[in-house]
């Protein structure tokens, strides 16, 4: 490959730039990734690592704005929403409430479901595969439940529409949920297991792919802060970085909740708000849950690998503010001594916080721009982004000559915003 031209340019090298690079690379490209960091050192890093084809349903639903209007009020709330004045925030705010009705509801699902299902099958193909070493496990994510009220919620709202989509979801009593996995407290009034879905240690996975792409032949250029860009006829036809200027014939913006930021030198507007999520990784407790879990009352993810073992989740809405809220952190390990017999590892190992994409309509947006004939982009993929990413490699490969994807595109095309 030349010192500064590719085939394709991947701007990002999270779970999503190192996916569309790997597939672009099978489909016979040349491929170069601009990374600012390293390889998935952003959200692609500390998250749960679930692979759910059951977080099909958006949490844009009617209600949904109250439960975060009087979040404001609680720094502790699995949903948080900083009262700090904050315009873009507003405007995404404003924008995410016309979203909030059913219609939307049921098309953010279909389309979610179907990206989901989608990467959900390639995942394990590519796991098997390409041989990738990343503690994979196909043993369903449970959710747990302490109050009826809740569960009877969930039931009528999470549970039924999977039915409708026809991904398996089975509905448990109390006592076997605690049978299927004594970690937990006495107390469980029910669950819904969703055998569909499995886990993996997501950093290990980024890693995977990061060796994947090199051994393929493309180029991760580490350190790689984008600055700029020489646009020429409708066309970008440099991308100017901390490491050089590079060229490239087609470009692909794929940098989760910097996308925003980057895009305003585009002239592009994208839709979207990190959404700050927190995680605590330990060393892995003598009695771990044996399934990943979500504790739902406190909307706290448990994941268990051979290596370790993570709590996670949480959304907290307050613009690009940096660093850690220990009142987060702090209601993270709450939540699980409320349902666990041993809910911390004997170590320590990591306090993570990181922002993850959302898109207002919570649907990706993956696709060609309409303003830069040589523009795709590849983000917006909010909580969900190991989950989509290997459908979203296959199906920026297929927009760039690459074998078809199964999934429609349509929902996911920049053009709904006018991008």
């Amino acid at each position: 490959m030349d010192a500064t031209n590719s085939d394709i340019l991947i701007l990002g090298g999270g779970v999503v730039g190192l996916s569309c690079a790997l597939y672009l690379l099978k489909a016979g490209a040349s491929v170069r990734v601009l990374e600012q960091g390293t390889p998935g050192c952003g959200s692609s890093h500390g998250n749960c690592g679930t692979i759910t084809p059951s977080h099909a349903p958006p949490l844009a639903m009617p209600g949904m704005i109250g439960v975060a209007l009087r979040s404001m009020l609680t720094a502790e709330a699995p949903l948080y929403l900083n009262p700090r004045f904050d315009g873009p925030r507003l405007r995404w705010l404003l924008g995410f409430a016309r979203h909030c009705n059913w219609g939307d509801f049921q098309r953010a699902t279909m389309a979610r479901s179907a990206i989901l299902s989608r990467s959900r099958l390639l995942l394990g193909e590519l796991v098997r595969d390409d041989k990738l070493d990343c503690e994979f496990t196909e043993e369903g994510v449970l959710y747990v439940y302490r109050s009826s009220k809740k569960r009877a919620a969930d039931e009528h709202h999470h549970a039924a529409m999977l039915d409708r989509l026809g991904i398996e979801v089975q509905r448990l009593h109390g006592d076997d949920v605690e049978a299927m996995e004594p970690a937990l407290k006495p107390g469980v009034v029910g669950g819904l297991f969703h055998p569909g879905d499995a886990r993996l240690r997501p950093d290990r996975y980024v890693a995977e792919l990061a060796r994947r792409v090199r051994e393929l032949g493309g180029v991760i250029e580490t350190g790689a802060r984008i600055e700029n860009f020489t646009t020429d006829n409708g066309r970008i036809s440099q991308v100017h970085s901390s490491r050089g200027a590079f060229l490239a014939d087609r470009v692909v913006l794929a940098l989760g909740a910097w996308s925003p930021l980057l895009g305003k030198t585009l002239g592009l507007r994208l839709p979207m708000q990190p959404g700050k999520g927190y995680s605590l990784t330990y060393s892995r407790p003598a009695r771990a849950p044996k399934h990943a879990l979500v504790l739902r009352e406190a909307a706290v993810c448990v994941t268990t690998w051979d290596s370790g073992y993570r709590l996670g989740s949480t959304m907290e809405f307050s613009g690009y503010a940096e660093g850690l809220n220990r009142t987060r952190i702090d209601a993270l390990r709450r939540g699980a001594a409320n349902g666990l017999h041993e809910p911390e590892g004997p170590q320590l190992l990591e306090e993570w916080w990181g922002w993850r994409p959302m898109s207002v309509d919570e649907v990706p947006i993956i696709g060609p721009s309409t303003r830069w004939s040589n523009l795709l982009l590849a983000t917006a993929h909010g909580m969900l982004g190991v989950s989509m990413s290997t459908a979203t490699g296959e199906l920026i490969a297929s927009m760039l000559g690459g074998p078809a994807s199964p999934v429609d595109a349509t929902p996911f095309a920049p053009a709904r915003f006018g991008l």
